[in-house]
């Protein structure tokens, strides 16, 4: 893996050199633009429509729109101008319970590697961490932009997870669920209750694949040895919901004869550890 960035984990006086790596990547299949009459590819050009012409990357500039066709200009003297230390650490500011932290805050995920010298504070820092339970909040600087980011642990190397402000997480309130009229009985939540029941087991990444990426896949490769591509009947429309009771019924019954055919056992509850 390559490389991202250099610097240290500030843990309280304790600075911990650090490596960052991209802990994720997309696997999604690319496709390229052509011309469909002559079948070459299409280019996207920087230009300029007032000018008539395209444009280097030397002539182009960042600009804000404070107003409508109004903008400030920002260069590179502007932003390495802003007022903010420490650009080259990982600032751990608290440390919480990894349930408090809601996944919509999550977004992008990097590895944290011990530089030389600094494995000891850093295996000193994992360890900690695992015997308290706890993930750190820290705040950096990747590529002009300041992050806030969650440090937790997994497989003894500690991963950050960059997470959004919570001015950046949009509110919900304006979405019309129509949930507060709602009146349930006690069946349907039993019955609903048993179902989640039914379908609940111990988290495993390994049995999901993208069923949908693997046939695109097969599809393209025939295409490119010329075979017939076969085209897979289409599933049974689902029809509407008349009674609820009557569709979580057959759900169960669906779900547990799913289970018993796999021979899938429910996550057993973990035992208390005593003190």
């Amino acid at each position: 893996m390559r490389t991202l960035w250099k610097g240290a984990v500030s843990f309280g006086l304790v600075n911990i050199p650090v490596k960052m790596y991209v802990a994720t990547e997309k696997k999604d299949i690319k496709f390229n633009y052509l011309h469909k009459e002559c079948m070459s590819p299409v280019k996207y050009r920087k230009y300029c429509p007032n000018c008539d012409r395209e444009l280097s990357s030397e002539e182009i500039v960042r600009g804000y729109e404070y107003q409508k066709d109004q903008y400030v200009i920002i260069n590179e003297e502007d932003m390495e101008r802003i007022p903010i230390n420490n650009t080259k650490t990982i600032d751990i500011l608290d440390f919480v319970d990894l349930n408090q932290l809601d996944p919509i805050y999550f977004d992008k995920s990097y590895y944290l590697e011990a530089s030389v010298g600094g494995e000891k504070a850093y295996t000193l820092l994992t360890q900690a961490m695992e015997q308290t339970g706890k993930v750190a909040v820290a705040k950096v600087l990747i590529r002009s932009k300041q992050s806030l980011a969650a440090l937790r642990i997994k497989d003894r190397i500690l991963v950050m997870e960059t997470i959004f402000y919570p001015d950046e997480i949009r509110s919900p309130a304006s979405l019309n669920v129509g949930i507060e009229s709602v009146k349930l009985h006690d069946n349907e939540m039993k019955m609903a209750v048993n179902l989640i029941q039914n379908l609940s087991t111990d988290f495993d990444p390994a049995k999901y694949q993208d069923e949908y990426r693997e046939a695109l896949w097969e599809m393209i490769q025939a295409k490119v040895s010329g075979q017939e591509v076969v085209v897979s009947p289409e599933a049974p429309a689902a029809g509407n919901v008349v009674d609820l009771m009557e569709a979580l019924k057959a759900s169960v019954e669906l779900a547990e004869s799913k289970r018993k055919a796999s021979g899938a056992k429910k996550p057993g509850r973990r035992k208390k550890t005593g003190s």
